[in-house]
Parts: C-alpha cells; structure tokens; sequence
C-alpha cells in the first residue's frame, strides 16, 4: 500500500504557487474578498506566470534506492 504525499501530488504543488502568489500573508476581512483574489490568480496571475512552472508543477520526481 502507497501512502499520499502531497509534495508528490501535481494539484498540491498549485495550490502553493497559488498560496504564495494570492493570498500569503494577507488578511482578508470578508469571504467574497478571498474569492476575488483566488480567481484574479486564475484569470490573471496564473497565465502570466504559467511558462515558469514547468520546473515546480510536473510529474518528474526522484525514484530514491532504500536504506536498507
């Protein structure tokens, strides 16, 4: 049986750009304001930025040997 890690999840890996780009350390006083941010970050921020994320969205990962 495999276990879930997110760091290993594509979807996850978004939604730490979009953490960082949207909404990191920001406080936002009514739910229709966070809503607005998260979709600005789709319609506008998310294209802009598109071409550099190949390098931190993608399913290129590092097959390690065991320890043991």
């Amino acid at each position: 049986m495999l276990s879930y890690s997110l760091y290993l999840n594509p979807i996850e890996r978004l939604w730490k750009v979009m953490n960082e780009q949207a909404r990191n350390n920001k406080y936002f006083a009514i739910a229709k304001a966070f809503r607005d941010q998260i979709n600005y970050f789709f319609e506008v921020i998310l294209p802009d930025i598109s071409g550099s994320l190949d390098g931190r969205i993608n399913d290129n990962f590092q097959v390690l040997n065991s320890a043991s």
